[in-house]
């Protein structure tokens, strides 16, 4: 029997966490089907995931093919109608799937969920004063995408059931009809960004496609974010690399010429220091034109497919690029509160 709802889940080097994420999962009360796929971890990881090998079904690589490859594994490899993408740092509350399966139900159009994601940290202690990690994400307009409410208290507010751009692919619900529309192939994540920004570049396709993001603020979970807002120098270069050579080809593939006419200015400005900073003080991050430079044939058949089936207008896209946060309201919507997640 086809389950409701596959939760995917990659993992590389994630001993400190897959354990507890998987149960968050396993406990979720709901019928599941979870696909992981292993990136050749050596770090104790696969003995962790041998031991639920009777509940969940486990692909072991031979080789780090990177986050999009994998999930476009996973979801390869999964039946239900919808896919949960979930980083192996979320710990969900209880509910979580059921209300973003809920929020789903309610309109046709609604092709990814997202929920509440509160900040946690390594040790997965839940913090007195809880912060926001994400609630969906947004665009500005030098193409720049951020997180809603990152590092804002969790007192209130982003709060409402709202329309935003899109969902970060820590803990994404896709609806698997949009998963077929959207894809090339056999791919929906992009495997040529390898990791970071695959989740902006789905959002930006599906947006162009006629799809809606839901944000559902009553699903909570706790993420342990390891790359945050301007602090590169934490993060391995080669991530670093491959943020650069994904800002491009993202858009590349999906920029339209009236986003193009009504944003250069801020884009251009935001290009060129890049630009900059991979020339004076970020050497390591140059190979990334080198290697957008040769996945630029790939985009290209990914952007006429794209473009050519596209059923958005530039009118309706452009309110999206704005320099705040920004959601569209939407009808008044009863979802089921479960008790537990009235304690976030």
């Amino acid at each position: 029997m086809r389950p409701p709802v596959s939760v995917t889940i990659v993992t590389y080097k994630a001993r400190h966490f897959i354990e507890s994420c998987l149960e968050s999962v396993l406990q979720q009360g709901i019928p599941l089907e979870v696909v992981v796929v292993d990136n050749a971890s050596m770090d104790g990881t696969r003995p962790i995931l041998a031991r639920y090998e009777d509940r969940i079904k486990v692909i072991y690589n031979n080789e780090n093919v990177g986050f999009a490859a994998a999930q476009n594994q996973a979801i390869a490899a999964s039946a239900g109608e919808w896919v949960l993408a979930l980083n192996p740092d979320v710990v969900l509350l209880p509910g979580f799937i059921e209300q973003l399966l809920e929020g789903g139900r309610i309109d046709a159009n609604v092709g990814t969920v997202c929920g509440r994601l509160l900040a946690i940290g390594r040790d997965l202690k839940v913090p007195e004063q809880p912060l926001i990690d994400s609630a969906g994400m947004y665009f500005t307009p030098s193409m720049r995408h951020f997180d809603r409410g990152w590092h804002e208290p969790d007192d209130g507010r982003f709060r409402q059931v709202e329309y935003v751009f899109g969902a970060s692919a820590a803990a994404a619900l896709y609806r698997r009809e949009m998963i077929r529309d959207i894809s090339e192939g056999s791919n929906f994540f992009d495997p040529d960004f390898f990791a970071y920004r695959e989740d902006a570049d789905v959002a930006w396709r599906a947006q162009l496609l006629g799809w809606r993001c839901l944000y559902i603020p009553q699903a909570a979970a706790y993420h342990v974010r390891s790359v945050v807002p301007g602090n590169r120098h934490a993060v391995p270069s080669v991530l670093n690399m491959h943020s650069v050579k994904n800002r491009f080809l993202m858009r590349f593939k999906n920029m339209t010429g009236g986003l193009y006419r009504r944003f250069w200015v801020p884009t251009t400005l935001r290009d060129l220091l890049v630009v900059g900073g991979c020339v004076f003080g970020e050497q390591k991050s140059l190979p990334a034109f080198w290697h957008a430079a040769r996945c630029l044939p790939r985009a290209w058949r990914w952007r006429r497919s794209i473009m050519n089936r596209r059923r958005a207008t530039d009118e309706s896209l452009a309110h999206w690029f704005s320099s705040q946060p920004c959601a569209e309201p939407v009808a008044e919507i009863a979802l089921p509160v479960k008790c537990d997640s009235l304690l976030v």
